[in-house]
């Protein structure tokens, strides 16, 4: 059966966060709205809406007029086997001594590389996007400069390769955290088929926010692969919770916030070791000074 989205932009949290609120009383009423903040530094947030039968046209542009938002764009979407579809077209990923598949490409995993079995229903953070694979790549950079870190944490998880990859890589428990619950039970799912359950222990926070995290530290590594704003805020506390000499690689950056980014880490003494560049985004690799 095809469903229907319709999408818009405007200014303001407050503002698109009420639009979000006021379609829900469309008629037919959406199975699931979206309000996001474009990360292209141009302040507009998307306001989206999914359905099961065709919007009222005339409903959503008074909705948009009310609201100042542009006029909604309405797209039919053909109904598609997600999951055959990823099935085909995502490939394995090479990262390093990292190869990340889906179980149908399990006779594909080389001799000698680390595997992680990323099921293709659980696309979200396989590795195709140059995010992750930045992340992986510059993991696999520190494990051949000799780096051995003892206490890693993961913020901002989603579904947690980047913990299983460092599970994988030193005999060390790692902790892993995002604010989505659903997540959390993705990244679960994931350690369970990767038998990492005992491995990679996962919470339910937002940022270090949390009794575990604040017992484990200070961290020798920790990841952050989340959004440049998340990221800002969240540069004090990487801080405070890293050990001096410690790393955290970041990820989650257009190219051009990234120079923005790396301030907000300077100042809480951090020192850059390495920028790579994938595509539009860019990790970054950095060393608590000290």
């Amino acid at each position: 059966m095809p469903s229907w989205t319709a999408l818009t932009t405007l200014a303001g949290k407050e503002p698109a966060e009420a639009l979000g609120l006021a379609m829900e009383d469309l008629d037919p009423t959406p199975t699931g709205v979206g309000v996001f903040e474009l990360e292209d530094g141009s302040g507009l947030w998307e306001v989206g809406g999914y359905f099961d039968a065709a919007p009222d046209d005339v409903a959503l542009a008074l909705l948009a007029a009310a609201h100042g938002a542009r006029p909604f764009a309405v797209s039919e979407l053909p109904e598609t086997d997600w999951v055959a579809k990823v099935r085909r077209e995502l490939a394995p990923v090479e990262a390093g001594r990292f190869f990340l598949y889906g179980a149908h490409d399990a006779d594909k995993l080389p001799e000698g590389r680390i595997g992680l079995l990323i099921e293709a229903a659980m696309a979200f953070g396989t590795g195709h996007h140059g995010t992750t694979l930045g992340c992986l790549r510059a993991l696999d950079r520190m494990a051949d400069a000799g780096f051995a870190p003892e206490r890693i944490a993961d913020i901002g998880c989603g579904t947690a390769v980047l913990a299983m990859a460092a599970a994988r890589l030193w005999p060390v428990d790692v902790l892993a955290s995002d604010i989505d619950p659903v997540a959390i039970e993705v990244a679960e799912a994931n350690l369970s088929v990767n038998n990492l359950a005992g491995r990679v222990r996962c919470l339910v926070a937002p940022g270090f926010d949390h009794p575990e995290l604040d017992a484990a530290g200070p961290f020798d590594l920790v990841f952050a692969n989340i959004l440049k704003g998340p990221l800002i805020d969240l540069a004090p506390a990487m801080g405070a919770a890293v050990a001096p000499g410690g790393r955290t690689i970041l990820s989650g950056l257009l190219n051009e916030q990234a120079e923005e980014v790396e301030r907000a880490y300077r100042a809480a003494g951090f020192v850059l070791e390495t920028a790579e560049v994938i595509g539009d985004w860019t990790t970054l690799s950095l060393r608590l000074d000290g």
